[in-house]
C-alpha cells in the first residue's frame, strides 16, 4: 500500500533530525550533543522535536538501528552469495564488517563513549537482540551449508548462529573498552591483539571450524583503530 502525503512527511523530517544527530556525533560526540543543538540546527522546537522522538535515548537507539540496517544491507549479499563456501562467507562477512565501521570511524568513536553509559545499557540490548533477529537466520543457513560441506563439525549448526553473534558483540565490547582506555604501548596492543586471537578461537571451536581458518579482526583494522588513531591524537 501506498504512503500518504502525511506519512511520508513524517518520515522526510524524521530523517533530517537523524541527519542532523548523524552530523553532531561526528563533529561533537554523543554526550556533548543536545536535543537544543538539534533544534538549533533545524529551527524547530521542542515540541516537534518530541513529536518524533520521546527522548534523546530514543534518538540514540534509531541512529544505531539506522546504522545497522545499512550494514545488514551490505552484508547480506555475502552470505547469500553461491559462488562462495561457508568458510569464504564467513571470513568475508567479518572483513567487511570491520571494513565498514573503520569507513565509518569518526562516527563510531564520536558515539562510543555515550554508548557504553550505563544509561544505554537497555538500549545497547534492544540493538543487539534486533540484529541478532535480522543476521541470525542467514547465519543459519551457512552454518548449516559449512555442515554439508565438511568445513564446520558442530552439533548444533541451527542454534549456533546466536553465540557466534555474541561472541563477536563481546568482542566488539572489549575492543571499545580497550579504545576508551587505551594508552599507547607495545603491551597494550600486544593485550588487544591476544584478545582477538582468543575470540576467534572461541568462534572456530564453537562452529567445529579447523584452527587458523578464520579471523576475526586482521592486523591492518587494529592499526586503524588503535595506532592510527594514536598517531592523529
Amino acid at each position: 500500500m501506498a504512503r500518504t502525503v502525511k506519512e511520508e512527511e513524517y518520515a522526510v523530517k524524521r530523517n533530517e533530525i537523524l541527519d542532523v544527530a548523524q552530523r553532531l556525533v561526528y563533529t561533537k560526540g554523543y554526550e556533548h550533543m543536545s536535543i537544543q543543538d538539534i533544534l538549533n540546527e533545524l529551527q524547530i522546537s521542542k515540541g516537534a522535536f518530541y513529536h518524533y522522538f520521546d527522548s534523546k535515548q530514543a534518538l540514540l537507539e534509531t541512529l544505531i538501528e539506522r546504522r545497522l540496517e545499512e550494514a545488514t544491507q551490505f552484508l547480506f549479499p555475502i552470505l547469500q552469495d553461491p559462488q562462495l563456501t561457508a568458510l569464504e562467507k564467513i571470513q568475508r562477512y567479518f572483513d567487511s564488517a570491520a571494513q565498514w565501521k573503520t569507513a565509518r570511524k569518526d562516527f563510531f568513536l564520536g558515539l562510543l563513549r555515550g554508548w557504553y553509559a550505563d544509561d544505554n545499557a537497555i538500549v545497547r540490548h534492544k540493538v543487539f537482540a534486533s540484529g541478532v533477529k535480522q543476521i541470525a537466520p542467514l547465519l543459519t543457513v551457512v552454518i548449516q551449508q559449512g555442515v554439508q560441506e565438511g568445513a564446520l563439525t558442530t552439533s548444533y549448526p541451527d542454534q549456533v548462529s546466536e553465540v557466534i553473534l555474541s561472541l563477536f558483540q563481546g568482542l566488539g565490547d572489549s575492543l571499545s573498552g580497550a579504545i576508551l582506555s587505551y594508552e599507547p604501548s607495545p603491551d597494550s596492543l600486544q593485550h588487544v591483539e591476544r584478545t582477538v586471537a582468543a575470540y576467534t578461537d572461541a568462534l572456530e571451536r564453537v562452529l567445529g571450524a579447523p584452527a587458523g581458518s578464520l579471523n576475526l579482526v586482521n592486523a591492518e583494522t587494529l592499526n586503524e583503530w588503535f595506532v592510527a588513531s594514536d598517531d592523529k591524537s
